[in-house]
């Protein structure tokens, strides 16, 4: 089934594409020393970042879905057996240590449009709510993070302590600290820390974005997106941190284990010549069709490859949730895409998708954005990775249980 878009998708991939490439031009161009403020040009990229936004957010969410519409039934209310409660006590615990001025910007009800005022660029050109791990004590700070550990695996906390350690990186390339900085992640609170009503929280920063919904013990971990510039930081602070590796290397790896005409069916493009990524911010009700090779057409051992693969991003995910989920997509497996964009060598610039009734992961070798003076401006680069896992079909950010929960118990 070929890939269908709605025409406002399209615009919106357009009118995002036009403020990367003034984003990128005000890197290079207008680099903010400390305390100067910002550059006329630098405002006006934030403008456009402000607009997506609330075009976005002015329309009623509907969820990723196909050109069929929202598939239904396809997220029960149930017990899984998997208790949240450290995860409850986590967040209560965080809440706690902020004063009234802080909880006033951090606490929202759980069903607030806050949860999709979200963006992967960073916080120069996107402003948060929240309170920032820059701003916190000790005390928060510590909060802040058993936060995270209570809710994400020991390999998803290290992948955010990574990503973030990349802003400082950029940091040091460009020199503008209104903008970059492996502290300026905000963490909102949606609801009521509850074991049995439902609540989530949300960590939000450049490049890193996890929204966390929790009902009983049920949890959706998407939208969530994981990147990062430069991939591998050569000097400074943190010289030899490198970010994305498994996402790259096992996307790749599937790729090149397929036949060579399974190969040519998932292709969906043979040149990689520009950022492809789809459902990043702003793509709450993105419409996008299947495309590629899918699962029914796959061996049983190329099924579970790509369940490994699948793994990779869901594992950030604390078990045993993680393997509730992977359960979950294991159930739709045959009517699981895979799709290709680029070639297959071994030094190979992508981008590749993921694509079921139930999950759609998105992995985009990206152009230089902060990176620009030391790779090939508007050429992919793998020193740029983008990658976002969702929930079609309604319930990213929980919204489907949300709903069901609500219209059993109104509030």
């Amino acid at each position: 089934m070929k890939k269908i878009i709605a025409s406002t998708s399209l615009l919106i991939v357009v009118a995002v594409a036009s403020a990367i490439q003034v984003y990128s031009q005000s890197n290079a161009q207008s680099s903010i020393a400390a305390d100067s403020g910002y550059s006329e040009g630098l405002l006006n990229t934030k403008r456009i970042f402000s607009r997506g936004l609330a075009e976005a957010i002015g329309e009623p969410f509907r969820g990723v879905a196909t050109s069929e519409g929202v598939v239904s039934d396809l997220f029960p209310l149930k017990s899984t057996g998997a208790s949240t409660a450290s995860i409850v006590s986590a967040a209560s615990s965080f809440l706690s240590t902020l004063s009234g001025a802080e909880l006033s910007r951090t606490q929202y009800a759980v069903d607030d449009p806050e949860w999709r005022n979200w963006s992967n660029v960073d916080v120069g050109i996107f402003s948060r709510h929240g309170v920032s791990l820059e701003e916190m004590s000790a005390q928060q700070k510590t909060a802040a993070w058993d936060l995270l550990r209570a809710s994400l695996s020991v390999e998803g906390v290290a992948q955010t302590e990574d990503i973030m350690k990349t802003e400082q990186s950029l940091l040091e390339l460009n020199g503008e600290p209104i903008r970059y900085g492996e502290e300026k992640y905000y963490f909102t609170v949606m609801g009521i820390p509850s074991t049995a009503e439902p609540w989530g929280w949300q960590l939000d920063g450049h490049h890193l974005i996890i929204n966390f919904f929790v009902l009983g013990d049920q949890v959706v971990m998407t939208p969530a997106f994981w990147g990062g510039e430069p991939v591998l930081s050569e000097q400074g602070k943190y010289a030899g941190n490198r970010i994305m590796q498994d996402e790259q290397d096992h996307g790749l790896a599937f790729m090149q284990s397929l036949e060579r005409s399974q190969q040519a069916v998932a292709t969906i493009d043979p040149n990689k010549t520009r950022n492809n990524q789809l459902a990043a911010a702003n793509e709450d009700n993105l419409t996008l069709d299947f495309e590629g090779l899918r699962g029914s057409e796959m061996s049983t051992a190329q099924k579970s490859q790509l369940l490994n693969l699948i793994r990779v991003y869901v594992a950030n995910l604390r078990e045993p949730h993680a393997n509730i989920t992977m359960d979950e997509i294991g159930q739709h497996i045959d009517d699981t895409y895979f799709s290709w964009v680029g070639n297959a060598e071994d030094d190979a610039i992508f981008y590749y998708r993921i694509h079921s009734p139930v999950i759609l992961v998105e992995f985009d070798h990206q152009n230089p954005v902060g990176t620009a003076q030391i790779n090939t401006p508007g050429t992919p680069t793998r020193d740029h990775i983008h990658t976002i896992v969702r929930t079609p079909n309604g319930n990213d950010y929980g919204k489907d249980l949300l709903a069901q929960h609500l219209a059993a118990h109104p509030h």
